[in-house]
């Protein structure tokens, strides 16, 4: 990862080390807190991968060394004190060593699912779409659709967007619901199709925002 920034302007405390926090790139979510001495943020720099010092074990660690789930680092920023570092990730899979997505697993209070970025579920559903492609299972609908071809998937389009009009003259919402995410579902396989990424699509809808 290329850095334009004097890692020596950030405060670390007694110890030589800044708190981190890991959060999901996609859904919000908090995964963890970890630590970091300035030779652990200059390998999750250099690596695009999250190291840490490990205070108990006095040593480096790099997420994902034991499981295999890395955090593919998109974005690190710091606060406005310059002593806490906020480190932006993908995940290969569960963060914490319970094997739960996150480490922030377990509530004192708040409602059910209060941490869940729902729109994560976008996310989530491409992967799929995208490792059903690539594994290519007999019994699979996306892959059938893959070897079926792009017309038959634009066809499957055209019969799902004439649902939603449908839906949208009935005026009924729970309809609508359904019949929109099934558009989308299928629009997604154009864009497994073409081994094309979301960021892609997100792209253009951040230059229509503006």
């Amino acid at each position: 990862m290329s850095i334009d920034f004097n890692i020596d302007s950030l405060k670390f405390d007694g110890n030589g080390l800044l708190p981190a926090i890991i959060q999901d790139a996609i859904s919000g979510k908090v995964l963890m807190l970890g630590y970091m001495n300035k030779e652990a943020l200059i390998k999750t720099l250099e690596t695009g991968k999250t190291w840490f010092y490990s205070r108990s074990r006095k040593t480096l660690w790099n997420k994902g060394e034991t499981s295999g789930n890395y955090h593919d680092v998109k974005e690190i920023f710091y606060d406005c004190d310059e002593d806490t570092l906020l480190v932006k990730v993908i995940p290969s899979g569960p963060t914490c060593h319970t094997n739960n997505y996150s480490c922030f697993y377990r509530k004192i209070i708040g409602s059910e699912g209060s941490q869940t970025n729902k729109a994560s579920i976008l996310f989530e559903l491409y992967q799929i779409i995208l490792e059903r492609k690539r594994l290519n299972p007999e019994n699979s609908y996306v892959a059938k659709k893959m070897r079926e071809g792009i017309d038959r998937i634009l066809k499957k389009i055209g019969e799902e967007a004439g649902e939603v009009i449908i839906a949208g003259k009935n005026g009924n919402k729970e309809e609508i619901s359904w019949e929109v995410a099934d558009l989308i579902f299928h629009l997604f396989l154009v864009l497994a199709y073409y081994d094309m990424s979301l960021d892609e699509v997100y792209d253009r809808l951040i230059e229509r925002k503006k």
